[in-house]
Protein backbone atom coordinates (compact mmCIF):
# COMPACT_ATOMS: atom_id res chain seq x y z
CA UNK A 1 0.00 0.00 0.00
CA UNK A 2 1.18 3.53 -0.73
CA UNK A 3 0.89 6.25 1.88
CA UNK A 4 1.06 10.03 1.81
CA UNK A 5 4.09 11.77 3.31
CA UNK A 6 4.02 11.89 7.10
CA UNK A 7 3.04 15.59 7.15
CA UNK A 8 -0.31 14.62 5.62
CA UNK A 9 -1.27 12.78 8.82
CA UNK A 10 0.13 15.26 11.36
CA UNK A 11 -1.40 18.50 12.66
CA UNK A 12 2.08 20.14 12.60
CA UNK A 13 3.50 22.77 10.29
CA UNK A 14 7.04 23.10 8.94
CA UNK A 15 9.61 23.10 10.48
CA UNK A 16 8.09 20.98 13.25
CA UNK A 17 7.34 17.97 11.04
CA UNK A 18 10.40 15.83 11.68
CA UNK A 19 9.59 12.58 9.89
CA UNK A 20 9.09 12.18 6.19
CA UNK A 21 8.14 8.81 4.78
CA UNK A 22 5.48 6.36 5.88
CA UNK A 23 6.19 2.69 5.19
CA UNK A 24 3.46 0.84 7.09
CA UNK A 25 0.36 1.59 9.10
CA UNK A 26 -1.99 -1.05 10.41
CA UNK A 27 -4.12 -1.47 13.54
CA UNK A 28 -1.13 -2.32 15.71
CA UNK A 29 1.85 -0.36 14.40
CA UNK A 30 3.33 2.40 12.29
CA UNK A 31 6.73 2.55 10.60
CA UNK A 32 8.15 5.85 9.34
CA UNK A 33 11.56 7.12 8.28
CA UNK A 34 13.62 10.23 7.78
CA UNK A 35 17.12 10.85 6.49
CA UNK A 36 19.66 12.85 8.44
CA UNK A 37 21.06 15.21 5.81
CA UNK A 38 21.70 18.86 5.18
CA UNK A 39 18.82 18.87 2.67
CA UNK A 40 16.24 16.90 4.67
CA UNK A 41 13.48 18.18 6.90
CA UNK A 42 15.85 17.57 9.83
CA UNK A 43 18.39 20.14 8.57
CA UNK A 44 17.30 22.90 11.01
CA UNK A 45 17.93 20.56 13.95
CA UNK A 46 21.42 19.30 13.07
CA UNK A 47 24.34 20.14 15.35
CA UNK A 48 27.78 21.51 14.40
CA UNK A 49 28.86 18.05 13.16
CA UNK A 50 25.71 17.92 10.96
CA UNK A 51 24.37 15.07 13.09
CA UNK A 52 21.04 14.89 14.90
CA UNK A 53 21.38 14.80 18.71
CA UNK A 54 19.92 11.63 20.22
CA UNK A 55 17.31 13.43 22.33
CA UNK A 56 15.30 14.04 19.14
CA UNK A 57 14.51 10.31 19.16
CA UNK A 58 11.58 10.89 21.52
CA UNK A 59 10.00 13.45 19.17
CA UNK A 60 10.55 11.17 16.17
CA UNK A 61 8.81 8.36 18.05
CA UNK A 62 5.98 10.67 19.13
CA UNK A 63 5.45 11.88 15.56
CA UNK A 64 5.34 8.29 14.32
CA UNK A 65 2.56 7.71 16.84
CA UNK A 66 0.92 10.89 15.53
CA UNK A 67 1.03 9.50 11.99
CA UNK A 68 -0.65 6.29 13.23
CA UNK A 69 -3.37 8.32 14.94
CA UNK A 70 -3.84 10.75 12.04
CA UNK A 71 -4.10 7.92 9.52
CA UNK A 72 -6.77 6.13 11.53
CA UNK A 73 -8.63 9.37 12.16
CA UNK A 74 -8.69 10.22 8.46
CA UNK A 75 -9.69 6.67 7.61
CA UNK A 76 -12.72 7.17 9.85
CA UNK A 77 -13.36 10.60 8.31
CA UNK A 78 -12.28 12.55 11.39
CA UNK A 79 -10.14 15.67 11.35
CA UNK A 80 -6.48 15.15 12.31
CA UNK A 81 -6.25 15.98 16.00
CA UNK A 82 -3.47 17.25 18.17
CA UNK A 83 -1.97 14.73 20.56
CA UNK A 84 0.08 15.20 23.67
CA UNK A 85 3.09 13.25 24.84
CA UNK A 86 2.49 12.47 28.51
CA UNK A 87 5.84 10.84 29.07
CA UNK A 88 8.20 8.05 28.30
CA UNK A 89 9.44 5.01 30.18
CA UNK A 90 12.52 2.90 29.72
CA UNK A 91 14.02 5.32 27.21
CA UNK A 92 17.32 3.82 26.08
CA UNK A 93 19.60 5.69 23.69
CA UNK A 94 22.72 3.76 22.68
CA UNK A 95 24.31 6.56 20.64
CA UNK A 96 24.81 10.26 21.42
CA UNK A 97 23.83 11.41 17.94
CA UNK A 98 22.47 10.13 14.66
CA UNK A 99 25.14 10.66 11.99
CA UNK A 100 24.90 12.62 8.77
CA UNK A 101 23.49 10.60 5.85
CA UNK A 102 21.92 7.94 8.06
CA UNK A 103 18.39 6.72 7.44
CA UNK A 104 16.38 6.60 10.65
CA UNK A 105 13.60 4.00 10.72
CA UNK A 106 11.07 4.58 13.49
CA UNK A 107 8.57 1.95 14.59
CA UNK A 108 5.74 2.42 17.07
CA UNK A 109 3.80 -0.66 18.25
CA UNK A 110 0.51 -0.19 20.06
CA UNK A 111 0.43 -1.71 23.54
CA UNK A 112 -2.69 -0.12 25.02
CA UNK A 113 -5.44 2.07 23.62
CA UNK A 114 -8.24 3.24 25.90
CA UNK A 115 -10.44 6.02 24.56
CA UNK A 116 -8.07 9.05 24.51
CA UNK A 117 -5.04 7.45 26.16
CA UNK A 118 -2.55 5.13 24.44
CA UNK A 119 0.82 3.53 25.06
CA UNK A 120 3.31 2.51 22.36
CA UNK A 121 6.54 0.55 22.41
CA UNK A 122 8.91 2.38 20.06
CA UNK A 123 12.27 1.80 18.50
CA UNK A 124 14.57 3.67 16.18
CA UNK A 125 17.03 1.82 13.96
CA UNK A 126 19.89 2.74 11.66
CA UNK A 127 20.96 0.05 9.15
CA UNK A 128 18.92 -2.59 11.04
CA UNK A 129 20.71 -1.71 14.31
CA UNK A 130 18.45 -0.56 17.12
CA UNK A 131 19.85 2.69 18.55
CA UNK A 132 16.88 3.93 20.62
CA UNK A 133 13.92 2.34 22.39
CA UNK A 134 11.21 3.50 24.74
CA UNK A 135 7.58 3.26 25.75
CA UNK A 136 5.66 6.48 25.10
CA UNK A 137 2.34 7.38 26.66
CA UNK A 138 0.15 9.77 24.69
CA UNK A 139 -3.16 11.54 25.20
CA UNK A 140 -5.65 13.05 22.78
CA UNK A 141 -7.38 16.03 24.44
CA UNK A 142 -10.81 17.14 23.32
CA UNK A 143 -11.66 20.71 22.29
CA UNK A 144 -12.64 21.86 25.78
CA UNK A 145 -9.41 20.51 27.28
CA UNK A 146 -7.38 22.27 24.58
CA UNK A 147 -9.24 25.51 25.31
CA UNK A 148 -8.28 25.27 28.98
CA UNK A 149 -4.66 24.40 28.14
CA UNK A 150 -4.26 27.27 25.69
CA UNK A 151 -6.17 29.81 27.77
CA UNK A 152 -9.21 30.20 25.57
CA UNK A 153 -12.40 30.83 27.53
CA UNK A 154 -15.10 28.21 27.37
CA UNK A 155 -18.71 29.07 26.57
CA UNK A 156 -20.52 30.56 29.57
CA UNK A 157 -17.39 31.92 31.26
Amino acid sequence: MEYELAKHYLPHDTPMVMIQNVHLIDNEQCICSVEVSRQSILAPFLNDQFALPNYYAIELMAQTIGVWNGYHGQKNEHQTKIGMLLGGRSIDLSVTQFPLNSLLMIQAKLILHDNKLASFECQLTIDDTCVATGRLNVYEPDKSELAVLFGKPRLGE
